[in-house]
């Protein structure tokens, strides 16, 4: 691919990418036979349609950008000493939220992200069953300018978190996203406290990083996640939650960061949309 591709060009060939791996997700989705589940060694499922989307998506993102490697949560893991000699690379889960694939909730995404210096620059999160794009980009040749969108059957409209304020003087609910799966004990402490301090609080629970596009998007206003996660889990959607104005960080109240050290988990962190609004005060007690 062309050095001087531009940033939103190469948006939209992710898209497309992430598009033809929602597809082959589908054709297993829809499949009238018995769904075969395997454990892998950390005893997460994985399932035909995850093994798909790799084959699809690694072979055409190492195509776009000559020298980027992939990372994908379907192969072999690089060694820190090689992936600590990257300065960009694409990571990729295939198939987040196979545990929804599963269970057939519809609530899986394809999830796709370019690295930079440990930042995620650009982002893709694809939801196949509802054929609906998350994307987010920090455009170089723009100054910098960070841009993000939501695209469905509706068309293409940008996105951006929403602010806290207006919300608490309507007294409307602070509304939060988390996990169907994880961390359900740690994050209703959390509910509580922020009901003593802001009133009202409404929680939303959804499988994969529908999440943090939730909150990108201004339909959510915090995520926490108190629980496990891996880089691959993450990285597309924390760039569509940044492009969109938003924050992830760490319990440390530090940005969350890629390729630092040997493991690939995550810290628990938190998926804030109003960066004005005094989270820390409240979440740091």
């Amino acid at each position: 691919m062309q050095q001087g591709l531009d940033s939103k060009a190469l948006l939209e060939r992710v898209i497309g990418i992430c598009e033809r791996a929602g597809a082959a997700i589908l054709e297993v989705y829809n499949s009238s036979e018995e769904l075969e589940v395997d454990t892998k060694a950390d005893d997460s499922p994985v399932t035909a349609a995850d093994l798909a989307a790799h084959r699809g998506l690694a072979p055409a993102l190492a195509e776009l950008i000559e020298g980027v490697p992939v990372l994908s949560e379907e192969q072999a893991m690089p060694s820190f000493d090689e992936r600590r000699t990257w300065q960009r690379y694409w990571i990729v889960d295939p198939l987040d939220g196979t545990k929804e694939f599963i269970r057939r909730t519809g609530e899986f995404t394809v999830n796709v992200a370019l690295i930079d210096s440990g930042e995620p620059v650009l982002g893709v999160v694809y939801v196949p069953v509802l054929n609906i794009t998350y994307a987010g980009c920090r455009d170089r040749n723009a100054g910098g300018e960070k841009f993000a969108f939501k695209r469905d059957a509706s068309g293409e409209q940008s996105i951006h978190v929403r602010a806290m304020a207006p919300r608490l003087e309507n007294l409307q609910p602070v509304e939060l996203v988390a996990s169907r799966s994880h961390g359900a004990g740690a994050v209703d402490a959390l509910v509580e406290r922020i009901e003593a301090q802001l009133g009202a609080v409404e929680c939303k629970n959804m499988g994969s990083s529908l999440k943090l596009c939730l909150v990108a998007e201004g339909a959510a206003d915090l995520y926490p996640r108190l629980a496990p996660t891996c880089e691959w889990d993450t990285a597309a959607a924390q760039a569509v939650v940044e492009a969109a104005g938003g924050v992830v960080v760490d319990d440390q109240f530090e940005l969350l960061r890629y390729n630092s050290k040997d493991s690939l988990l995550n810290p628990y962190f938190y998926v804030i949309g109003d960066t004005a609004f005094d989270w820390r005060a409240l979440l740091s007690k």
